[in-house]
């Protein structure tokens, strides 16, 4: 599996659902994380700054509500996607869960192929570049079809790796990413290398792009990351 392609996290208590939901989004290319109550939930968004989050509304200990709560309450998750799974389909339910900061809700029993429509519908807003669209951050434009770079309408020449690291930062420019999750993200998490491999990249990412005439756009947070802006 590509480490470009989008991470879900699943969190639900019910081992049927949770496994029905793992083998359908994997089988449509989607690298998967589970949780299976709300605490293991608010760990793993932490740790793997999902793309999106398929989040049941009952379970043990911390609710779904409260955990969609807390991540829509911290700027560095408060963009991720969460679409709230609920046996409860009165209309005061739903609203709840939207209020809180849901971004869809889907009533159970709910169809696994309306339910794979509304992930990708989702992430449509967040990760443009991995479904093939255009991104412009300045004069920097990354065409995610035909795998082009330009800035200021010059050709970017760059290598697979690098145009992944492009990617996923301007799919969230000014968005500080640790060395970390950009291993993680970019690399894929069984890969043996250490931290350096992405200060390398970074490098030649940043070569490449001031070839055209420009001036560097990728800052170095000191002890944090990299970010685009």
């Amino acid at each position: 599996m590509s480490a470009t392609q989008p991470c879900i996290l699943i969190v639900e208590d019910e081992p049927s659902q949770r496994e029905v939901l793992n083998y359908n989004l994997t089988a449509e290319g989607f690298r998967v994380v589970q949780a299976t109550s709300g605490d293991e939930g608010l760990l793993l968004v932490r740790e793997e700054m999902p793309d999106a989050i398929v989040l049941d509304w009952m379970l043990p200990g911390v609710s779904g509500i409260e955990v969609c709560r807390q991540i829509k309450s911290v700027s560095e998750t408060k963009g991720i996607p969460v679409i709230m799974l609920s046996a409860r389909s009165e209309e005061v339910d739903k609203v709840r869960g939207l209020e809180t900061g849901a971004d869809d809700y889907v009533v159970k029993p709910y169809s696994i192929k309306e339910l794979i429509a509304r992930v990708r519908a989702q992430l449509r807003r967040t990760r443009a570049a991995a479904i093939g669209e255009l991104l412009v951050f300045e004069d920097i434009i990354l065409d995610g079809e035909t795998h082009r770079v330009t800035r200021g309408g010059i050709e970017v020449k760059l290598g697979p790796t690098e145009f992944r690291l492009l990617s996923h930062f301007i799919e969230k420019p000014g968005r500080v990413w640790p060395r970390e999750q950009l291993l993680d993200r970019v690399w894929g998490r069984d890969a043996f290398m250490d931290t350096r491999t992405v200060d390398v990249h970074v490098g030649r990412l940043r070569k490449a792009l001031k070839a055209t005439g420009g001036s560097d756009p990728i800052r170095t947070v000191r002890g944090a990351g990299y970010a685009l802006g």
